[in-house]
This record gives structure tokens, C-alpha cells and sequence, in this order.
């Protein structure tokens, strides 16, 4: 295994650059996963560290040595695509061998890599099968198998699963993080899909626009985000945001939306400085108190819809234009068009410059 470094990476084509002077460590070892929305820029950085893209600036760097010259079958990185890219003439058995095969192992050595890795993926017998004859999950066995037998020093993951139905993803995932663990074969895998990333994850590295907004362990990422953003991408429901003011009273510091006013937490007051400048709040629907009967500084809103999530469910508020979003149990009652009141004083809401977006805390 091996560290992956890349320093001030930059991709442009034509137009505004894809990848925007990214600068980003991959420890020995570590499972990363480069997070973000369709066309961020995270595959053409995975493909950078492949060497199938080139970079426009900076350098890519596998272990100590500068690869931005060397080819990408001279790189010792093995990729998994999300399109499975086997070869379906082949058997399973071959599709393992071919990789060694143009890298000129032994009979010998080919065949123990091949048990070794169909052993370790419960794939020994599929074998003589080829790809037609497998399912989708089988077939990303495959694929994984191919990168496994090649023992390099870095895996490069491209939406592996995203082909997988959605019962099948979750297990997958679960035996993918297992596997890795016990390789300990340094990982770079990209997604769009936050659940993926939040469970995989040893670090994530979240991107808008080419740019990396913030990296740091899905905990981190999740309770600390260090913008708007990042708050916004991570969490399903996504986070609540109200525009108004931080405004300064007798009884401590309030937020001011304009359709209701309502404490702050304390441990948002302090860091406020009273500013009367536009903030954006945020909060969590796990955080979103919610109840039938009025309480002092809960907010009053129109029930207009609930989805039910087996133990749980989510409560759909409406005040005037502000929606909020609550979890309550799966008990709770709130017929649409009913009353409830919202309380969103949290110790763990957030703070976002308006205009900047950065948070205050």
C-alpha cells in the first residue's frame, strides 16, 4: 500500500477549470471517499491519480515518486469501474488471470492469486461461468476480484455500485468496508451517494464546482460542517436553513426570520457578537423538536405532509413561505392541515454567513 498525494491539481478543458487546485493527502491504508454532486469533478480527479487524465497543473504524486509521466499500467493501481468493464468472452477465471497474464506472472502465481481472491470474495464457483450468466452483484465480485489479484498498492473505485439494486448496495457496501479493512489497500472511491460515503469512509472529501470544500471523517463532515454546503449535501432530509437576522433583546440573543422570532441556544449566542448582518440557520431535522401542544419560543406551523419511515417519521411544517422539516416517532400524530409547534433552539444548529455561507461556528 501507499500514500496518494496530489498537490495544486488543476483540470481545464476549454472552459472553467473541472478540478480547481486540489490539494489532498490519501493516507497508507485509508479508505477515502471523494463525495459530491454529478459533475463536481471527483471522477476527473480519480482519473488524475489514474493516469487516464492529465493534469493541467500540479502534481500527482503514488508513494514518493511523481507519476504525472508514467503510464497508467506503470502506476501499480488497480480500478473498478462502475460499468464492470469485464471482458465477456472471457470466464470468470480468465477475467481474473488477465490482468497478471500481461503483467507476465507464472502459471503458478496466476492460479494462487485467482483462489486467493475467489476465495476471499465467495466466488470460487462462478468460476467457469461468464458474465452473462451472473447477476449484477456477482459481476461487481468479478470486477473487484480483478483489482484484488493484482495486489497494488492503491485501489481507484469509480461508483462500483451504483448498477446494484438498492438492497444489494447495502450489503455490498458492508462487505466492500470488510474487505478493505482486511487488505489494507490504500482506497480512493467516488460517489454521489452520501449513505455510501457515510458508511465507507475512514475521511471524506466533499466537492462542489472542482473545488474541495472540506475533508475529514464522516462524523466530523456531518456535525461540523464548514459551510453551507457541506451542511446541505450531507443528511436526508436535507438540513433546514432560515434566512433572517441574529438580533440582540433583554433575555439573550434571537433569530429573526421575519415570519416568527425564536431563542438562540446558548451555545450559538456566544458567537454571534450581536451582529445584525443576514445569517442563514441551520438545523437538522433530528434536532427539530416537535410537539401538539404550544411551547414558549416553538414556532406554530401547518402541518401539509409526513412520510413514514418505519420506526420514525418526518413531519412537514409550513409557516406563511418557510418550510421546516421535524423527526418525530412513528406514533405521533399530526394530520395534514393540523397545527404543531416546532421548536429549534438546538445546541447543535448552525450558523452560516449569508452572503459568504461560511459558518459561524
Amino acid at each position: 500500500m501507499a500514500k496518494v498525494r496530489l498537490e495544486h491539481i488543476t483540470k481545464a478543458y476549454k472552459g472553467p477549470p473541472v478540478v480547481d487546485d486540489v490539494n489532498l493527502e490519501v493516507r497508507e491504508g485509508e479508505f477515502l471517499v471523494l463525495l459530491g454532486p454529478s459533475g463536481c469533478g471527483k471522477t476527473t480527479t480519480l482519473r488524475m491519480v489514474a493516469g487516464l487524465e492529465r493534469p493541467t497543473k500540479g502534481d500527482v504524486y503514488i508513494g514518493d515518486t511523481l507519476v504525472n509521466d508514467v503510464e497508467p499500467k506503470d502506476r501499480d493501481i488497480a480500478m473498478v469501474f462502475q460499468s464492470y468493464a469485464l471482458y465477456p468472452h472471457m470466464t470468470v477465471h480468465d477475467n481474473l488471470a488477465f490482468p497478471l497474464k500481461m503483467h507476465k506472472h507464472t502459471k503458478a502465481e496466476i492460479e494462487e492469486r485467482v483462489t486467493k481472491a475467489a476465495t476471499i470474495l465467495e466466488i470460487g464457483d462462478l468460476l467457469k461461468r461468464r458474465p452473462k450468466e451472473l447477476s449484477g452483484g456477482q459481476r461487481q465480485r468479478v470486477a473487484l476480484g480483478r483489482a484484488i489479484v493484482r495486489d497494488p498498492k492503491v485501489f481507484l473505485m469509480d461508483e462500483p455500485l451504483s448498477n446494484l439494486d438498492a438492497k444489494l448496495r447495502v450489503q455490498t457496501r458492508v462487505e466492500l468496508k470488510n474487505l478493505q479493512k482486511r487488505l489494507g489497500t490504500t482506497t480512493v472511491y467516488v460517489t454521489h451517494d452520501q449513505a455510501e460515503a457515510m458508511t465507507l469512509a475512514d475521511r471524506v472529501a466533499l466537492m462542489k464546482q472542482g473545488v474541495i470544500q472540506q475533508v475529514g471523517s464522516p462524523t466530523e463532515v456531518y456535525a461540523h460542517p464548514t459551510n453551507k454546503f457541506v451542511a446541505g449535501f450531507l443528511g436526508s432530509p436535507t438540513m433546514n436553513f432560515i434566512e433572517g437576522v441574529v438580533r440582540r433583546t433583554d433575555v439573550g440573543a434571537v433569530f429573526d426570520c421575519g415570519e416568527f422570532t425564536f431563542p438562540l441556544h446558548p451555545a450559538l449566542a456566544g458567537v454571534t457578537g450581536g451582529t445584525s448582518k443576514g445569517t442563514t440557520y441551520g438545523i437538522r431535522a433530528e434536532d427539530v423538536g416537535v410537539s401538539t401542544e404550544p411551547k414558549e419560543g416553538s414556532a406554530e406551523v401547518t402541518v401539509f405532509g409526513s412520510e413514514l419511515m418505519g420506526s420514525e417519521q418526518f413531519v412537514y411544517g409550513v409557516k406563511e413561505k418557510l418550510k421546516i422539516v421535524a423527526r418525530a416517532p412513528m406514533d405521533f400524530r399530526a394530520p395534514i392541515g393540523s397545527h404543531v409547534w416546532m421548536d429549534l433552539t438546538s445546541p447543535r444548529a448552525h450558523l452560516f454567513e449569508a452572503e459568504t455561507e461560511k459558518a459561524l461556528i
